[in-house]
């Protein structure tokens, strides 16, 4: 998204041009597209408004069961699950990410599993478990450069394995 100016090195969390992404959404909030209430789970979490972001992403999950496919529910199963992360549902996002990353991965679907591996190590670096978010960090970074992504997805991957090994190395000190 364009309006992602970087991530913040201790927490991992987008920062983000609030003014922008306040108009995306007054823009994106009367469609009722699913990439639309997609859109709209991601702006409302970034701007810190949990509780209707965790309703749109509700409704998102049960629009993709509905009509979409496979693929549109495994990503709003991811977004649905950071919103549980940022609402410090940690076991719940875990869990609901690891069964997306088994999908992903089944069907052969790269680009899904390398985000259900970045939301999932972030998951794991929230709850302490550095180890677990460095191997989802190193799966993702591992997948992107696979898929030949763009440079910011590379250095943004591998900037999370660095924090989650920063964190590991202070803890065992």
């Amino acid at each position: 998204m364009g309006f992602i100016q970087g991530y913040d090195p201790e927490t991992l969390r987008e920062n983000v041009d609030r003014e922008g992404v306040y108009e995306r959404l007054v823009e994106v909030r009367p469609q009722r597209s699913f990439t639309a209430q997609l859109e709209q789970v991601w702006l409302l979490k970034v701007l810190g408004e949990l509780d209707e972001a965790r309703e749109v992403s509700e409704r998102t999950v049960r629009l993709a069961r509905m009509s979409g496919t496979r693929r549109d529910l495994l990503h709003a199963r991811i977004v649905h699950a950071s919103v549980n992360q940022l609402l410090g549902r940690l076991t719940a996002a875990e869990g609901e990410l690891t069964t997306c990353i088994e999908e992903a991965e089944g069907q052969g679907w790269p680009r899904i599993s390398a985000l259900a591996h970045s939301h999932r190590g972030r998951v794991r670096y929230d709850a302490g478990d550095f180890d677990g978010a460095r191997a989802d960090f190193r799966r993702e970074l591992s997948l992107r450069q696979d898929l030949g992504s763009d440079e910011e997805q590379i250095e943004q991957a591998s900037a999370f394995v660095e924090a989650a090994e920063r964190h590991r190395s202070a803890r065992s000190a």
